[in-house]
């Protein structure tokens, strides 16, 4: 498995059977991603809600590689409207794609498509549960606040092994709510996102870093860089 970060929320995630799956790829109008646009590939594309910085670049890279796009139901209508190749799903279902078992969980947030002459409603915002090929789960979290599920649903149910967070605070969860959902969901490892892209989000990582490992010392926070690679 290979974790890219490519700044902000959106991740490019590649399975053992080299899956290509990009997750809020919010990448030409992303001022902490150098990766060019062109550049990425997908067989799959997940977006979380419809913000612009989100959505991103979703339309492009859908017409380009014929990718599949799952998002919430409104969200998945706007794009079979544009005629892309596209499967709506809501809270609490789940969907496969391949080998790899896909679950959409909530999450607190807006979700409007913003970046339209007129905002247009987006439905919910939600996270997403990957179970990849091996039984391995990596939650992306979204854009959210604290908010119970994350321990009574995300932690004690899901389980996941690795969480995607953001601790950019304004728009999300800050620091120390971060942390907090951290302790609730007990994951092996956590890599923290939606920060440093403007200045209303900024952090000091490290500061997340001295929160987790006083709360839960057990998990391993790991700090990348914009487009660096994680591979397990």
């Amino acid at each position: 498995m290979k974790l890219r970060w490519l700044g902000h929320s959106a991740f490019e995630l590649i399975s053992e059977e080299n899956l290509k799956i990009l997750i809020d790829p919010f990448i030409s109008n992303n001022p902490s991603c150098s990766v060019p646009v062109e550049d990425l590939n997908a067989d799959l594309i997940c977006i979380t809600h419809g913000h612009a910085d989100h959505f991103g670049d979703a339309m492009e890279i859908a017409n380009r590689t014929s990718a599949l796009v799952i998002a919430n139901h409104e969200i998945s209508i706007f794009f079979s409207r544009q005629g892309f190749n596209t499967q709506g799903m809501n809270i609490g279902g789940s969907s496969k794609f391949h080998d790899i078992k896909i679950t959409m969980v909530d999450a607190k947030h807006s979700s409007d498509i913003d970046f339209m002459e007129e905002v247009t409603p987006g439905g919910c915002a939600c996270g997403f549960i990957f179970e990849l090929e091996n039984g391995k789960k990596i939650y992306h979290a979204g854009d959210t606040s604290l908010f119970g599920d994350l321990k009574n649903i995300i932690g004690d149910f899901y389980k996941p092994d690795i969480l995607l967070l953001p601790i950019g605070d304004r728009y999300t969860m800050g620091l120390q709510d971060a942390s907090t959902a951290v302790n609730w969901i007990s994951p092996n490892k956590v890599f923290p996102m939606h920060y440093n892209t403007f200045p209303v989000i900024e952090q000091d990582p490290d500061d997340f870093v001295d929160m987790v490992h006083k709360k839960s010392p057990k998990t391993e926070v790991i700090i990348l860089e914009p487009g660096e690679t994680y591979i397990e």
